[in-house]
């Protein structure tokens, strides 16, 4: 797929959503429960969908929530649920929505002061703290966002007791019951108006804010950012986060700029990314044009997604470093610079995130914890506290706190973005500079992904592949050495298959959603050996899963570097 001739460019007049026509379709539109496309659907990251095609309408989060109102009397779940939302136009409705149902089944909510928008980290910090040393009266918490997605676009997720995202089994017992709830038109849901919600005595107003804020120190050297004073720049990219850096910069003493403090449902300031759509996200040049171009006054700058779990860091020499690259550098940094962890915490990492990461490990005499596709699989080893570090290719991590204790069981974009300031002020050298510095004596990776058209039959049979399908004993000129369907970490299924050679590996993965599959791969050779080897990939997965009938033409990436795929959905 070419790139967009107005990639990196800002939005027309008739590139931007009707915010008023999209939250009126949220109000008036019923989705039929017996069209699948139109149905409650959980994916890797909740529920999400568009008001205009059916897919996140009121009525899907008054379903959503009396499910989760079921599931949580179910589970003897009777401590508060902390309920947040991010700055897309389709959040606050249904904030006003879950809240109705919330409010009409007497579940004991927490939600932020004047209605303020609330990260996803700020909701997983508020579970844990809450539950901390507990036996009884458990929080849990509702995030209201399509992460990084477009401006049209609406979500809704679930995090239980653990403070990170909802398990499968959780998440399938939720979608039957809201879809049943859907086909019996309602009839089951509990609702008052929201006005009475707001003020239930079941309704409590919480500064979430003030409380993960001051709790950064924990995490984060803030005096050696403060003494250093190297100057630092931020952009929220319009955010759920975006008022909480300047109380961060105020109360550390931190030289601190936030460059866009703008809240826009239409997001009109971001520059579009690689397919011409605006999208909110920090790990693509394209969608970070305006924080690069002002990059160079700064000796370090960062950027976050819109529910503020995914970050990306802009460096003077490099600009936006690739995902993976930064994944490794914090690895390597904090395992030397946290002084307090056991000597036995793990690296966490998913199966498509860049091996440098399993160097760097081997290099400081630290175990691999190897998981599926989807932060899901991190939240059990965070809680008991068996992993500094959990990290995944799509530019999403958290990590202890500096006594080794758990921070968040979900992705936190503030506690990476700030340990680059940390890094630059301890070591006087900026991330991408540390990066190169382990790389050349750790090896040089080339990484890319691409996407492969598909049917559902066609992804199916990928799913259910196993080694022995691969009868090949090489991969671009390399002795096959591995080939997986199965998670090291957790024995749990990668949903695809992954092939290990000595000087590179490739993935190949369906789409839960979209008509594709994804090959992800990545070479210590070169550009060169990547292209053979996502070539290879493809023919392998072709042979394996196309009828003779049909063809699959590759939808290659923008480019093919070091860089970390920016094209996602």
């Amino acid at each position: 797929m070419n790139i967009s001739p107005f990639a990196g460019q800002l939005p027309g007049r008739s590139d931007l959503i009707d915010v008023e026509a999209l939250l009126l379709a949220y109000e008036k539109n019923k989705p039929d429960p017996y069209i699948e496309a139109q149905q409650v659907s959980f994916g890797t990251s909740g529920h999400r969908g568009c008001s205009f095609n059916n897919s996140f309408n009121e009525n899907h989060i008054l379903a959503i929530t009396q499910a989760i109102c079921l599931y949580r009397k179910l589970n003897d779940i009777k401590g508060p649920l902390f309920l947040g939302f991010d700055t897309h136009a389709l959040s606050l409705p249904a904030f006003q929505s879950a809240l109705e149902v919330l409010a009409a089944n007497y579940v004991q909510v927490i939600v932020a002061q004047d209605q303020e928008f609330t990260p996803t980290p700020a909701i997983s910090h508020a579970i844990l703290c809450h539950n901390k040393n507990r036996k009884e009266g458990f929080a849990d918490g509702i995030i209201i966002t399509p992460s990084h997605n477009p401006p049209r676009e609406g979500g809704f997720k679930y995090n239980p007791i653990h403070g990170g995202p909802a398990e499968k089994k959780v998440t399938d017992w939720i979608q039957i019951q809201a879809n049943g709830i859907l086909k019996d038109k309602l009839n089951s849901v509990r609702q008052v108006p929201f006005e009475i919600a707001l003020i239930a005595e079941t309704t409590t107003h919480q500064n979430f804010l003030r409380s993960y804020v001051e709790d950064l120190k924990n995490i984060i050297d803030m005096d050696v950012i403060r003494d250093s004073k190297i100057k630092i720049a931020v952009d929220p990219l319009g955010g759920a986060g975006v008022h909480y850096w300047e109380p961060i910069a105020d109360i550390y003493k931190i030289n601190l700029s936030v460059l866009n403090t703008q809240v826009d449902p239409q997001f009109a300031f971001m520059t579009r990314d690689w397919d011409g759509q605006i999208r909110m996200d920090p790990s693509s040049k394209f969608a970070m044009q305006s924080l690069i171009k002002k990059s160079q006054n700064f000796d370090i700058s960062f950027a976050c997604d819109t529910d503020h779990d995914r970050h990306g860091i802009v460096t003077k020499g490099k600009g936006l470093m690739p995902a993976n690259d930064y994944l490794a550098t914090m690895c390597f940094y904090l395992f030397q610079h946290r002084s307090l962890w056991k000597k036995d915490l793990k690296i966490g990492k998913t199966i498509v995130s860049t091996k440098i990461i399993e160097r760097v490990a081997a290099h400081l005499d630290r175990k691999i914890f190897e998981m599926p596709v989807g932060f899901k699989w991190f939240v059990q080893e965070l809680l008991k506290e068996n992993l500094g570090f959990a990290g995944e290719e799509s530019a999403g991590a958290t990590f202890l706190r500096k006594d080794g204790t758990v921070w968040t069981t979900d992705k936190d974009a503030f506690v990476p973005a700030l340990l680059s300031a940390e890094m630059t002020a301890k070591l006087g050298k900026d991330p991408s500079e540390i990066y190169d510095e382990l790389t050349q004596s750790l090896g040089k990776p080339y990484y890319s992904r691409i996407e492969v058209p598909a049917t559902k039959k066609q992804r199916d049979k990928l799913n259910h592949l196993t080694d022995k399908d691969v009868v090949l004993k090489e991969i671009a000129r390399d002795k096959i050495e591995s080939v997986r369907t199965i998670a090291d970490g957790n024995s749990e299924s990668i949903e695809g298959i992954q092939i290990e050679s000595k000087n590179g590996w490739v993935a190949m993965r369906p789409s839960g959603t979209e008509d594709i599959y994804k090959i992800y791969a990545e070479s210590f050779v070169g550009p060169e050996h990547l292209q053979m080897l996502l070539c290879e990939a493809q023919k392998i997965a072709s042979d394996k899963i196309a009828n003779p009938s049909e063809t699959n033409d590759l939808i290659k990436k923008p480019e093919i570097n070091q860089a970390s795929s920016s094209m996602r959905t």
